[in-house]
């Protein structure tokens, strides 16, 4: 999952305190195998979120997980517009193999 997020410039520092919390207990789920947190190098109002996952499975439970439920309402009125996901499947490297 890839998520593009734009945020209000002066809301910057309490969204990356909510996803930074967010991304810690992400990366501690059983299924999760990456969770990383990007800002644009020359809008620093602009985040790309990039998550990995086993599996289908392991990613609809950290949509149902606790900080994933927190974080969403936290951060929803700190973002300038809609959150955009994309989803991609792994090709290489194979993380699963």
């Amino acid at each position: 999952m890839c998520v593009r997020i734009e945020v209000i410039p002066e809301q910057v520092d309490a969204f990356l305190d909510a996803t930074f919390t967010h991304a810690r207990a992400t990366r501690q789920e059983t299924g999760n195998v990456r969770f990383d947190i990007l800002r644009n190098a020359e809008e620093p109002s602009r985040f790309f979120l990039y998550e990995a996952y086993q599996d289908e499975e392991s990613f609809r439970a950290h949509q149902q997980s606790p900080h994933y439920l927190t974080w969403r309402p936290t951060v929803a009125p700190f973002m300038a517009g809609p959150r955009v996901g994309d989803r991609y499947l792994s090709l290489f490297p194979d993380p699963w193999d």
